[in-house]
């Protein structure tokens, strides 16, 4: 399989080979940002069992949460499509947008005017330092791919997320898609 070089607004897709490790062991992570200085992304096939209403208690959100990565986790982080309704929002690809005022999202989300295929909610972010993405590439940690679902990734990716794309790589990927999450229950 062919595999692209790290940029904005590609997915990294995690080699079955990292068993074992509990942030990225079968994540897909949207790329927000790479250079020189390190790498940010989030996790988009991990959610977790809160609701947005349970870290914003003035907004009654039943919109979810998601475990974005091992880095900050107590700070909440958001993706969306929508920056012509939040100010100050930083392009990543193809119509993905990340940060902005968050008291505008407050606003919006009392008024119940976000829907969540335009708006993702983050604990934390996965971030390399300069270098260190492309040493886990080097190991065969990271399959990096397009991402062609665009800003549709927001309401697309779910916890299957990870299964399908082992299945869309073909070959000795398919038996990956079924296989235990950990071996030894095989």
């Amino acid at each position: 399989m062919t595999t692209l070089k790290p940029a904005k607004g590609l997915l990294l897709v995690a080699e079955p080979s990292i068993i074992g490790d509990v942030s990225f062991n079968r994540s897909v992570v949207l790329l927000a940002e790479y250079n020189e200085n390190g790498s940010v992304g989030f996790i988009l096939n991990k959610p977790l069992e809160h609701k947005l209403k349970d870290f914003v208690p003035e907004v009654n959100s039943k919109l979810p949460v998601y475990n974005g990565g091992p880095v900050e986790q107590d700070n909440l982080y958001f993706i969306h499509c929508i920056p012509e309704i939040i100010p100050d929002s930083i392009e990543i690809s193809n119509g993905i947008y990340w940060g902005g005022d968050f008291s505008a999202i407050i606003d919006l989300l009392k008024e119940d005017k976000l829907k969540k295929d335009q708006i993702r909610f983050f604990l934390g972010y996965s971030g390399w330092e300069s270098e260190q993405l492309e040493q886990e590439l080097e190991v065969n940690s990271w399959v990096v791919v397009p991402n062609n679902y665009n800003n549709t990734i927001i309401g697309k990716s779910n916890i299957n997320f990870w299964k399908e794309k082992m299945i869309e790589f073909g070959g000795d990927y398919v038996l990956w898609s079924n296989a235990p999450e950990n071996p030894s229950f095989n």
